[in-house]
This record gives C-alpha cells, sequence and structure tokens, in this order.
C-alpha cells in the first residue's frame, strides 16, 4: 500500500476522530488516503493557528489527541502558537505537517525550512518520517507520549516523496499500561506531615481534572476538611459549592485566597505546574513546608522545594491516602479557611443585582454567566483582562468546565476552541469570552463555525483596546501607551458570516440574552460595553482587603 494509506491506517487503529487544519500540496498524498477513512473527521479550518487551537481543546475535553494539520513552511510556522499552548497547557495532541520532497531537503528549495527543528522547543518529540516502513512504529510512539503524562503536542513530518512510497508493514496494535504508582514509606511519610500540621492547604493544579483524580481529591477533603485553592486550570476539581472550596488563586496580586496561604503551616500541592502560578509569588520566602504529589518530581526551584515528593499516579496517591484516613481521622484548625471563603463568597456576589445603562461591569456579567449555564456546560475564556476576571470570579462544579490558557497564555484561543468543544459536546451548552482584541486574531474561525453548524456562542466584552495591557501599564506606571483601536459593527460581522447576533447595552437584559442566544440553532455572537474602569478598582479593592490598616 502507499505509505499515506498506511498512516492513516495507524491513526484511525489509534481512535483518532478529528483532524482539523488547511491542506497543502506537499501533504497531498495524505489528504487523499484520509478521505477514504471511514472514521476520522476532517474539519477544514481558515488558519493552521485555528486549527491547533480545535485539537488542544478536543484533548483537553477528551484525555486523547486529535490532529492539526498543516503544510510545510508557513503552514507550519502558522500551528506554532497553538501547538505551543497545547503543550505548556498538557492538551495531547498530534501535530501532523508536510514537507517537500528528501531530495531537496540539504540545499535553498522554494518553503524548506527546519520545521522538525523549530518544533522541538514546543512538543515532547519532534520526528520526520524517512522511511515509509517506519510510520507504524512512530504513529505508535507519538500517540502515547502525546497521551502519557505530562500529556502534550507530538509533531510527525511527512514529506511528499515518502507519502508516495509503496510499503508491507501493517499498523501496530495499540496497548495501554498502567503508571506507576508511589511507593507506600514515602506515602506514611507524607501522612505523618499531615498529622503533625495545623492549618494545612492544598494547592490544586491543572493534574486535579483529570476524572479519577478529582474524584480522590473530593473524598480526601471530605475525610479532612481541608480546604482547596485552585489554579486557573484546575477549576472544578472540587464543586464550588463545597465549603472546603476555596476558589481560585493566580493573581499577580495579593488577594484574600493568597491569606490562606500565608497562614498555612503545611501546602499539599496536587498535579501542580509551576507555569500555573510560579512559587516565588506564594512562598516568597522559600519557608512553607510542602508534600508535592504529582505524576512527575517537582521542578527545581528555590521557591518549591518539597520536603516530601509523591511521585505517580495522581489518584492513586490521593486513594492511598484516603485509605490511611479511613484507618486515622485526622482534624484541623480550618476556621480562617471558613472565614476566607465567606468573604470571597460576598465578593461574588457583589455586583449580582447591577441594574446599569451603558458599561456593564465584569462581575456582573460573569455573575449572569454561572447562573445561565449549567453544571456540565463549558465556558472557554481567551486572554486579557477578561481572563483575570474570569479566573477570579466565575468557579465551577466539574472538572474541565471552565477552560483558561494559562501556561502558554496565547490571545485568539477562546473562538476555535469553543468550535472544538462544540464538536466534543453537542449536548452541551458552549460559551466562549473574548476581549475585542483575541476574538479578532481569529475572527475568520467564524466561517468555519457557521459551515459545520457548531452550536456555541461567543461573549465578546467591547473596550476598543488592549485592556490587560493598559492594566499592568498603570498599575506599574500610573498611565498606559496608546492602546485604542477601532471595531467594526457586530452584527453586521455576525449576519456576514451567517451567526445570530445580539448587542448588550444594559445590565438588567444580559441574561435573558445569553439564554436565547444560548438557546439558538447554529454559532451566535454576543456583544457589550465592558466597565474596565473596575480594573484598576479591584486592584485598589485587593490592597485594602490585604491591607486594611493601610486605609483607616
Amino acid at each position: 500500500m502507499k505509505a499515506s494509506d498506511l498512516f492513516v491506517q495507524c491513526l484511525e487503529r489509534e481512535g483518532i476522530e478529528y483532524i482539523f487544519g488547511v491542506p497543502g500540496e506537499e501533504n497531498a498524498d495524505f489528504m487523499m488516503s484520509l478521505e477514504q477513512s471511514a472514521s476520522i473527521k476532517f474539519i477544514l479550518t481558515r488558519h493552521e493557528q485555528g486549527a491547533a487551537f480545535m485539537a488542544e481543546i478536543y484533548g483537553r475535553l477528551t484525555g486523547q489527541p486529535a490532529g492539526c494539520l498543516g503544510t510545510l513552511g508557513p503552514g507550519a510556522t502558522n500551528l506554532i502558537t497553538g501547538v505551543a499552548d497545547s503543550n505548556m497547557d498538557r492538551a495531547p495532541m498530534l501535530v501532523l505537517t508536510g514537507q517537500g520532497s528528501t531530495k531537496r531537503l540539504h540545499k535553498e528549495s522554494h518553503q524548506i525550512m527546519d520545521v522538525v527543528g523549530m518544533f522541538e522547543p514546543v512538543t515532547k518529540w519532534a520526528t520526520m518520517v524517512v522511511n515509509a516502513d517506519t510510520i507504524p512504529e512512530i504513529v505508535r510512539k507519538a500517540v502515547r507520549l502525546a497521551r502519557g503524562e505530562k500529556p502534550g503536542a507530538v509533531l510527525i513530518e511527512l514529506p511528499e516523496d515518502v507519502a508516495k512510497l509503496q510499503t508491507s508493514e501493517p499498523p501496530l496494535e495499540p496497548r495501554r499500561y498502567r503508571r506507576s504508582v508511589v511507593d507506600d514509606k514515602i506515602t506514611d511519610r507524607a501522612f505523618a506531615m499531615l498529622r503533625d500540621a495545623k492549618r494545612p492547604v492544598i494547592l490544586a493544579g491543572n493534574g486535579c481534572i483529570r476524572r479519577r483524580a478529582s474524584k480522590q481529591l473530593r473524598l480526601f477533603c471530605e475525610h479532612t476538611g481541608i480546604g482547596v485553592l485552585s489554579t486557573f486550570m484546575a477549576k472544578g476539581c472540587v464543586d464550588m459549592d463545597s465549603e472546603y472550596c476555596l476558589y481560585t488563586i493566580g493573581l499577580g496580586s495579593k488577594d484574600l485566597p493568597t491569606k490562606v496561604i500565608d497562614e498555612a503551616d503545611l501546602v499539599i500541592t496536587l498535579g501542580f505546574d509551576m507555569v500555573e502560578y510560579h512559587p516565588h509569588l506564594w512562598n516568597p520566602n522559600g519557608d512553607k513546608r510542602i508534600i508535592h504529589a504529582d505524576f512527575l518530581p517537582a521542578e527545581i526551584d528555590a521557591d518549591y522545594h518539597p520536603e516530601v515528593e509523591l511521585v505517580g499516579d495522581l489518584a492513586h496517591t490521593l486513594w492511598a491516602l484516603n485509605e490511611r484516613l479511613a484507618k486515622e481521622p485526622l482534624s484541623f484548625d480550618l476556621q480562617n479557611q471558613a472565614d476566607m471563603r465567606r468573604k470571597m463568597s460576598a465578593e461574588l456576589a457583589m455586583h449580582a443585582d447591577d441594574d446599569t445603562e451603558g458599561l456593564i461591569r465584569p462581575q456582573k456579567v460573569l455573575w449572569d454567566c454561572r447562573e445561565v449555564l449549567g453544571r456540565d456546560d463549558i465556558l472557554l475564556s481567551d486572554v486579557g483582562a477578561h481572563k483575570m476576571w474570569i479566573a477570579r470570579h466565575y468557579h465551577c462544579h466539574e472538572p474541565n468546565t471552565c477552560l483558561i490558557p494559562n501556561g502558554f497564555c496565547s490571545m485568539g484561543f477562546a473562538l476555535p476552541g469553543a468550535i472544538a468543544a462544540g464538536l466534543v459536546f453537542p449536548e452541551r451548552k458552549i460559551l466562549g469570552i473574548a476581549g475585542d482584541g483575541g476574538f479578532l486574531m481569529n475572527v475568520q474561525e467564524m466561517e468555519t463555525a457557521a459551515r459545520i453548524g457548531v452550536n456555541i456562542v461567543m461573549l465578546v466584552w467591547e473596550d476598543g483596546g488592549y485592556g490587560l495591557i493598559a492594566w499592568k501599564q498603570e498599575n506599574e506606571f500610573d498611565r498606559h501607551t496608546d492602546l485604542a483601536f477601532s471595531n467594526p459593527d457586530w452584527l453586521q460581522l455576525a449576519a456576514a458570516f451567517g451567526w445570530h447576533g445580539h448587542r448588550v447595552n444594559n445590565s438588567r437584559d444580559l441574561q435573558s440574552t445569553l439564554r436565547a442566544a444560548l438557546d439558538e440553532q447554529g454559532p451566535s455572537l454576543v456583544t457589550l460595553p465592558i466597565d474596565y474602569r473596575e480594573n484598576i478598582i479591584l486592584t485598589q479593592r485587593l490592597g485594602e482587603l490585604m491591607n486594611p490598616g493601610d486605609n483607616a
């Protein structure tokens, strides 16, 4: 058979369901082979970056890799931002690129560049197929690496001449393995540290949104009452309505949840990636007692030096601790955590009843979003000032129901991500939130959404500028540079792409408009004028909350 046929058969055997992308001349053989597949769906996108974000969200929601495809040269460079985002946020992904003939790779030639070398820093593995007979091994290895903890992106490059070669090799059968588990002796040491603690707190990271890990974490918290501070990416690892949910940590400045870590005598980090919230922000003196529990050993850092590391399958680690707690229940002084939760809950509800004309407060928008979305519905955040508000004010009942890019942190994520979420869970309500800057970075994917008919809503917060940069500059310099831009007529834009369109100009109409948009068939755009005066107000308020005596 032809090598490209074998490649597709190997992907089918691995259970690959979707490939998103923009084909080119150099992967034409692969596309002809893919067209014959009965199980893999190819989604034509309008830009390779959008394809990568779609594959990322598929991976984050399912735990299985999807493919994103581009040709050589600019097709590959267009993929790289979304690939880096996926890899740093621990989403499994297969990156499939074409390449020119191997007869011209050694010299200057049209669109030729070292794609493998370029992708090596942003993938777990990157390779070129140089022998058609190796395709089964390469695909098997790529999928295993992409899925394995910590998940990430893997690149396979298929040159155009190799794709045409004949081969008689069959696909390899996928065989799964069980992850290693933590040793009993080190688990006993961790339990002894827990026994000696009076005010422990849990810092939950990306690894906790795996279903098995989340289940065991909730059982652990039911046994102990210990509160959970979630990073932006761990939202929903415990139910927001649980008394041990201490909401989110991760803002650059101190916030109410930060005080819980300040007062803790033991920090238990679970599935925590340093890229989510650097320890120098919560352990600046490097003196916190830390138990590190994760699939991999801790990153070496002066502010993150755990006394005990529980390295292995995270769900099993929590299960092992729960087994010990069943035999020896522990109790702690957690009144400060209960007090913080009450204060933070009041903060979240402060503007729930806003009834303003014109600019709408971020707090009100997110309160209404939480009201209209069910437990399993999904909210996706782009990157910008709105991301900070979503991180602080939108909370979840279940894992993977609020998706925020927080490692590589790329703008342009929410629209293509919402499209993928709509494909994975067509029965759920899907709401993407973007600023006017980030939304227009991948606006072309509005056509993709309309063409494939996904039911999604994109909520665009309009402020006519790069609001997060302005916020950060004002905090540091008391002013900001020129960051303003103009926007299209949003309703005309929606109509041009075949979307439903809505404009909300006052707080009281927001909730009803969102409900109507979420019930519509096909994609819908909702825009509103956001009151980013609240950014500086929040900065000032955090200062008052953390240092009440300074303003007396």
